[in-house]
């Protein structure tokens, strides 16, 4: 059978998914972890992304010949993509692939949707090497009647502590970004007036809806205090977040009645969309300790979990031995997981996009990602076909509770393949 026959044959099993012809549920409870970034190699149209031989894993792999992750090696990551000096395993346990993304983009929003069903035809931009175009900020600055300063990528606490007091002394207003599409725009409660804030923060979004400069996110970030050394972010924190462009499995999950827990950025990157219950992650070592104590309680359904810093702490600060360093702290709480789960339950371990630490700049790059899946129901473990999209982990999702997809999804479910 060639991979265009399992590919029509997947479809025939989503497509069955959505009649609600499946059987008894195989998996009581689906574990979803994303390792932020963590790509296994450039994609066919990657050049089109300005990325070219861009490779996280592998380059990690190159960089530090060999890394402590014997669970991730089991589940059969380094079957999937060897370098260094290490090797797969003989007999890994998970099932794994290779995916592409289907849709037109490289960031965390479009990656995360897609998983869940979403095609995103138009990117959302990010500006984290070049600030906000003068054009944006210009139309800001008339709108809103304020100097616009700062105009970075930047640590919040950090640019307060930087800009504050010229903030204050001026009248100015703190513009900044970060790696992910966002406009955060701080201001003094004292000085600045949080309605006022607020104010050109919907105008900020209003302006980051054109084309040309589609943001995902806009927040406003007011802080307390008069010089530095003093200066404190306070509760008032208010996003302008785009929702997801439609329905997603989180929906149907939820609509269904079953538990949606979201751990991480996975609330943010949805909005809040079909998410149930959820959780805020101090770091990525905190995420995977809080996927463990959710994984000793009771819940149908899924956890959906984020875990950020490989992206935001290594990735864009290209540091390829500190993202090193991150998986092996992940690989250890992978274990203690492993050991945790359930007989019912399915875990799957993927990535939204990549961001080659080795590679020039410090933006996101368009990779492959990597899909292991594991539960001790499983005969054996082994390659499994690879996917034209990161979607089939939502269709088979709804396929194992036997939802119905919401319309205008994509995807096909993988369940069959997972057994």
């Amino acid at each position: 059978m060639d991979r265009q026959d399992l590919h029509d044959k997947h479809r025939a099993i989503g497509d069955d998914s959505r009649r609600g012809v499946t059987d008894m549920k195989e998996y009581k409870r689906i574990f979803v972890i994303v390792m932020d970034s963590l790509g296994i190699g450039a994609m066919p149209d990657s050049e089109k992304f300005g990325d070219i031989g861009v490779d996280t894993f592998g380059h990690i792999l190159e960089r530090m010949r060999t890394l402590d992750i014997p669970n991730l090696r089991k589940l059969g990551m380094l079957n999937l993509h060897s370098g260094g000096d290490m090797t797969g395993a003989k007999q890994p346990v998970g099932k794994y692939c290779k995916m592409a993304e289907c849709s037109n983009g490289k960031d965390t929003m479009t990656g995360h949707w897609e998983m869940m069903g979403l095609r995103t035809e138009k990117p959302f931009r990010t500006f984290t090497e070049t600030g906000f175009p003068p054009e944006l900020i210009k139309e800001l600055e008339e709108r809103c009647g304020k100097r616009v300063i700062g105009n970075k990528s930047a640590s919040g606490t950090a640019i307060i502590e930087e800009l504050g007091e010229e903030e204050i002394a001026t009248g100015a207003m703190i513009v900044y970004t970060s790696a992910d599409s966002v406009m955060q725009i701080c201001g003094n409660e004292e000085t600045f007036d949080l309605e006022n804030l607020y104010r050109c923060c919907e105008i900020a979004r209003e302006l980051t809806m054109k084309e040309e400069w589609r943001v995902g996110r806009v927040i406003a970030r007011p802080y307390i205090g008069k010089k530095k050394g003093e200066f404190k972010r306070t509760s008032n924190r208010r996003d302008y977040a785009l929702k997801p462009s439609g329905a997603t499995t989180l929906n149907a999950l939820a609509d269904a009645g079953y538990d949606v827990i979201g751990i991480g950025k996975i609330h943010d990157i949805f909005c809040g969309e079909g998410i149930t219950e959820s959780l805020h992650s101090t770091s990525s070592v905190n995420g995977m300790e809080q996927t463990i104590d959710i994984c000793k309680k009771d819940f149908e359904g899924l956890c959906f979990v984020n875990l950020v810093d490989f992206d935001a702490l290594w990735g864009h600060r290209r540091n390829p031995e500190g993202y090193g360093r991150e998986i092996e702290k992940m690989d250890q709480n992978l274990g203690v997981l492993l050991k945790t789960m359930r007989e019912d339950d399915l875990l799957i371990i993927t990535a939204d996009h990549g961001n080659d630490p080795t590679y020039t700049g410090t933006d996101h790059t368009r990779e492959y990602v990597p899909l292991l899946a594991y539960s001790k129901k499983m005969k054996e473990g082994g390659k499994i076909t690879d996917t034209d999209t990161f979607a089939v982990i939502g269709a088979t999702i709804a396929d194992n509770f036997d939802i119905r997809m919401p319309e205008g999804t994509v995807g096909y479910s993988i369940l069959e393949e997972l057994k």
